[in-house]
Formats: structure tokens, sequence, C-alpha cells
């Protein structure tokens, strides 16, 4: 069997069809017709004897194929482009202001900062970490060039994937036998809170709020004491907290959209281009990953 190599421009298509969901919405960031789209996907296919996508209801969908070259088509495509960047790529200098909260930073952010920091040493990073509440506003009004924030509308940033939230509880002390159920939240406006709250009313479960912190130290605190149960992101949950399901009788929660969002007084500056692009390329692959056997929704977080 004579095997063919896999041309970029292919895998640029592809990767762009799965990020739009669809022919139409990656034509105009490819800057081609969509029958120039469908044409290379279907050399992609016909290179690897398998079918990659299935058009569904409203979208393309990922066949198992599909979602296993995924994950391969976006780190070929960022080698390619860290290797012209290496050899032809520009200086980049000048300041950008960064925000993260505090559950995203160590996972998330520390290690696209680490691949972006050694590459360009002309680049100051001013980092802020605070909750996505007060994070999103700053954006908007320029304070900050870029954040990696749990968004709360579609309009808020480039959607990377979706982290699971989880109850967690310290196992020695046992809170969620209580009743009412002592909780631990963040602020008023709080995703999170407003997603624990939601889960409580449904199960018609009564609570009481014992320990408000917008920290999410203090909130990792208040559940060591044995003061409260709280809910965090998965990513943030330390490994001796209990994480509790429905065998404590807690609901299940919503997943937050972590994306990033830049700035419309940032459009100018390729500091902050070459960051937001890392930040997309590098995250989307840290996703949790859908199994392999299923057939995923393009556009859904991979």
């Amino acid at each position: 069997m004579t095997t063919q190599d896999l041309q970029t421009d292919w895998l640029k298509c592809f990767v762009a069809v799965v990020d739009a969901g669809s022919l139409s919405g990656a034509a105009p960031q490819l800057h081609r017709s969509q029958s120039a789209i469908s044409m290379q996907l279907k050399k992609l296919e016909a290179a690897l004897g398998c079918r990659l996508l299935m058009r569904g209801p409203r979208q393309h969908e990922l066949t198992p194929q599909g979602q296993l070259l995924l994950g391969y088509a976006r780190r070929m495509l960022d080698l390619h482009a860290e290797t012209l960047a290496a050899f032809h790529g520009e200086e980049l200098s000048g300041r950008i202001r960064l925000g993260v909260p505090d559950d995203y930073a160590a996972r998330y952010l520390t290690p696209v900062l680490k691949r972006f920091a050694p590459q360009h040493g002309a680049v100051e990073i001013e980092l802020n970490c605070e909750q996505s509440t007060v994070l999103i506003p700053r954006v908007e009004a320029g304070d900050l060039d870029l954040a990696l924030v749990s968004r709360d509308q579609p309009r808020h940033g480039t959607l990377l994937f979706h982290e699971p939230l989880v109850w967690v509880g310290a196992p020695q002390f046992q809170l969620w036998r209580r009743d009412p159920l002592p909780i631990a939240v963040y602020e008023s406006a709080s995703l999170a809170k407003r997603n624990a709250i939601k889960s409580l009313a449904l199960q018609g479960r009564r609570y009481r709020v014992v320990y408000n912190s917008s920290s999410l130290a203090g909130q990792i605190a208040a559940v060591e004491s044995g003061l409260a149960v709280a809910v965090l992101t998965q990513c943030s949950a330390p490994t001796h907290l209990q994480i509790l399901g429905s065998e404590q009788g807690l609901g299940p929660l919503e997943p937050m959209e972590v994306a990033v969002y830049r700035s419309r007084a940032s459009q100018d500056s390729k500091a902050v281009d070459g960051l937001y692009e890392l930040l997309i390329r590098t995250l989307r692959l840290a996703a949790p990953a859908v199994g392999a056997s299923d057939t995923v929704p393009v556009g859904q977080c991979l």
C-alpha cells in the first residue's frame, strides 16, 4: 500500500472546519471558497483512507478517525508555525497585560508562558490574577490585553474547552450529611456560585452559605477545616479532598466555558497576536479529550 504525505494545507482546512463547525464558517478564515476547502478535505481523507467528517443536521461532525487525527493535526500545525517563526519570525517586543483566575493559572497558563517567554525575551508580561467576573470588564475597558476566563456569554472571547465543575468535601467531616448543607461560595456574580445554587435548587436541597471568598485558597481552606463543602473547577481541586456526587446526595454541575478574551485596543500589537495564537493552539490541545469511540459535534470542546 502506497501512503501519501499529509500536506499542511489539508490539515489547515481540516482544523479550520472543526473549529468553525462548517465549511461556510471556515471559508473566511482560510480565504478560500467552500468548494476549494471541500476538495482539500477529500484529498486528506483519500490519503488516510478513511472518513474524517460527517455532515450532521446543522454542522459537520467528527468520525472516530477524525477525532484521532485532530490532536495530531493541531500538533503538526503548531510545530510548523514554531519552525517558521524560528527562522523567519520577527522579534516581538512590548508589554502584554494578561489576566487569569487562580484556578486556571497553574494548570493551563503556566505551560503556555513557559513556551512563550524563552522565545520572546523582549516581551514584558504583566500578570493579573482575579476572578473572571473582574477580568472580563477589564478586557472590555482595555485595561487588560488578554484574559483566560470562564465566560458567561458567547461574545466574551474564543472558546477553548469546557472545564468540569465538581463538588468537593473533606472526607473526615462528611459535611454532605448535614441539613441544611453548609457551602462555601465565591462572590455573588460568580458563575460557579450560580451553578451550585441552581443544582441545589433543582434537587430541592436546603443549604446555608457559611463562607464567602473570591480566593481559591480561601475556598479550599474552608473545605479543609470542615467548615463547608464547595464547588471548584476540576483542575483546581486538591487530590486530598473528596469529589462528591450523587452518592453524597449532590447533583450534577454544568461545566465552565473557558475562553481567551482579547481587548479591541490590543488588535495592533504583534506581541499580543503571538501570545493569543499560542494560547488558542496550546489550550485547545490541553482540553479534556472526548472518547475516541464517540462521534463528536464539530465546534464542541475537543
